[in-house]
């Protein structure tokens, strides 16, 4: 591999830092592709707790003959531990993947650009960060690029290539080569606030919450209706999934990244929920409580309760969730941060959607999302449902996202 202008050699090696759960599930992905994987770690027995981690992975998927046992010893054999930063660097592509902290990325990729030779690649995993800043702590900001792979990295198709202003388009396309090479499905994105599918998915979460905030459905009609429309889990369901103090805390980051744009204002639900304790499946409460055996049971009852409209039948709950999600879709096409064509396919390999918004939203008809949002916006009058321009110009005209743009 190579940045631009220099000789490109094949993917042979990749350096990881950070042996958390991320870090050990891209060095499983490296070496089940056949690539030797070196992981770097500072934090004592890291390292050999994602090894643990591994063999275990491996030792399953021969037990569920997925693969053969010499196969998984091999794969086994090309995982190393680097002791420092510069025998880390010595790969043709770094991904980092340590915790979400701008200046923490911003030291390990000051360190990585030092040590590493003007071929490597170095990729940050952020899945919220600026590429950008991150990247202008490198001396050779061409050569860093945002590689963001999703949890649980072996069950995962998808990865975000991310590039930032600096970004080398070589280094990108190289980058892309990289995500296939490892068995994956890459999508370019711009480096834009959430990128591609943390910003897409924002109105599914911030929608329904709205509808139960203003005591129009509740929790399990809101999650029923939504599994009818064919997703796996309804947004409650997948709030207690990911972690309630998880889905905040990014709701939170992305509506300061928007500068505060009433499209992605948190909902006080979700701050009531996170300030009871009720963090989801892992604290065994959420929106539902959990059991010990981790069975949902029925919806909390602790939540403030509004008489707000008329009751929303189903129908009509997931017409406003995709409603939304189609206007978010619609937007990002509108600011350049991906081709329609890879955003949908994000939101499908990336946040299981049965269908891309974009066209779930022309199977249903433009006109018919524009007169949804239109109508919540007389109502709701600070601007989160103002319909984009791009989403009413084909509404308008019958024009098509997938037709070719001036």
């Amino acid at each position: 591999m190579g940045a631009e202008g220099a000789e490109q050699r094949p993917l042979e090696r990749i350096g990881i830092l950070g042996a958390g759960t991320m870090g050990a599930g891209i060095a499983q992905i490296a070496v089940e592709a056949g690539l030797d994987a070196v992981v770097h770690d500072p934090v004592a027995g890291a390292y050999e707790r994602s090894q643990q981690r591994i063999a275990g992975f491996l030792a399953r998927k021969v037990e569920k003959g997925q693969l053969d046992a010499a196969a998984a010893a091999a794969a086994l054999d090309r995982l190393t531990t680097a002791a420092s930063f510069e025998e880390l660097a010595a790969s043709d592509l770094v991904v980092e993947a340590i915790p979400e902290e701008l200046e923490l990325k911003r030291d390990a990729f000051r360190r990585l650009d030092a040590a590493a030779e003007p071929e490597t690649i170095l990729a940050t995993n952020t899945s919220s960060l600026s590429v950008a800043e991150i990247a202008e702590a490198a001396a050779r900001p061409e050569r860093v690029v945002g590689m963001h792979f999703f949890n649980p990295v072996p069950l995962m198709a998808l990865v975000e290539v991310i590039a930032g202003p600096a970004t080398s388009p070589a280094v990108a396309q190289e980058t892309v080569a990289a995500a296939r090479r490892l068995g994956k499905t890459p999508v370019l994105a711009a480096d834009t606030p959430g990128f591609i599918v943390n910003r897409v998915a924002r109105p599914y979460y911030l929608e329904a919450m709205r509808i139960l905030g203003d005591g129009l459905a509740g929790i399990e009609e809101i999650d029923a209706a939504m599994r009818e429309a064919g997703f796996r889990m309804g947004p409650f369901e997948l709030v207690d999934t990911i972690g309630a103090d998880v889905n905040l805390a990014v709701s939170q980051s992305t509506y300061e990244a928007f500068a505060r744009d009433a499209r992605y204002r948190p909902h006080p639900v979700q701050a009531v929920v996170v300030d009871a304790g009720r963090l989801g499946r892992k604290s065994g409460g959420g929106f539902y409580d959990y059991g010990t055996d981790g069975a949902r049971g029925a919806p909390w009852t602790g939540l403030p309760r509004s008489s707000g409209g008329p009751h929303l039948r189903g129908e009509e709950v997931s017409g406003r969730i995709l409603a939304a999600l189609a206007n978010e879709a619609a937007s990002a096409v509108e600011g350049n941060v991906a081709q329609p064509e890879a955003i949908d396919l994000a939101m499908r390999l990336g946040a299981n959607y049965p269908a891309g918004p974009l066209e779930w939203a022309e199977r249903i008809g433009l006109a018919g999302i524009v007169h949804t949002l239109d109508a919540l916006e007389r109502e709701a009058s600070d601007g989160r449902y103002r319909v984009v321009p791009l989403l009413r110009s084909l509404a308008e005209t019958g024009g098509s996202f997938f037709a070719p743009r001036e």
